[in-house]
């Protein structure tokens, strides 16, 4: 039986997050085009097949249970600009990670993802019941290691030579978490950072 109960559908008030469909594949094709998404990302995603390929595993895994990918989507123009998943799950240890995340570069610095991550970590903590959320992200991806830090998630370690990219690099993962009894602090910060960036 899946811990994640599908449709999971989490919407805010600029972000709605959905199950990723074949329907998304063309829109998320059209975003994944542009190739900086993908400089620190274990697969070159601007390759449509490569794409399409990752999707539709992710797919075949949410009907196992072992990944929950979504799309998301720009309520203001019902725009689809990038994607995110659940993996890693392991109901029996009541924790998962939050990755695979790519939006539209348009979308960088928008406060769009500190809205993304509150929605799916208030559904992990407080519908799941999850005690730990990991996140992780090359060590050469300063802007991702600052964007999580900025969520909350307190720095674990490095996990060394832990995949090869595309191009044969060698990557470092840098490896964060928010455990449960940091989840009201956490939340909290998130629902700071949406008011300040909509007050400037």
């Amino acid at each position: 039986m899946n811990w994640i109960k599908s449709p999971v559908i989490l919407e805010g008030e600029r972000v709605k997050l959905v199950p990723l469909h074949q329907d998304h594949f063309p829109a998320l094709a059209e975003v994944a085009r542009h190739r900086d998404i993908w400089h620190h990302l274990p697969l070159d995603g601007s390759d449509e097949h490569t794409l399409l390929t990752n999707l539709r595993t992710a797919i075949l895994k949410r009907g196992y249970g072992e990944q929950y990918p979504f799309t998301v989507i720009d309520k203001s123009s019902d725009k689809i600009y990038g994607s995110t998943r659940l993996f890693e799950i392991y109901p029996e240890h009541k924790k998962l990670e939050i990755g695979w995340t790519w939006y539209d570069p348009a979308y960088w610095g928008s406060g769009y993802n500190i809205e993304c991550k509150l929605l799916l970590l208030t559904y992990c903590f407080e519908t799941l019941g999850t005690i730990r959320v990991q996140l992780k992200t090359r060590n050469t991806n300063l802007r991702s290691q600052a964007a999580i830090q900025k969520i909350g998630a307190k720095l674990e370690g490095v996990l060394r030579k832990d995949r090869i990219m595309p191009n044969g690099e060698v990557r470092d993962t840098v490896m964060y978490s928010i455990v449960d009894d940091e989840w009201e602090e956490v939340k909290a910060n998130l629902k700071n950072l949406m008011h300040f960036r909509e007050g400037a």
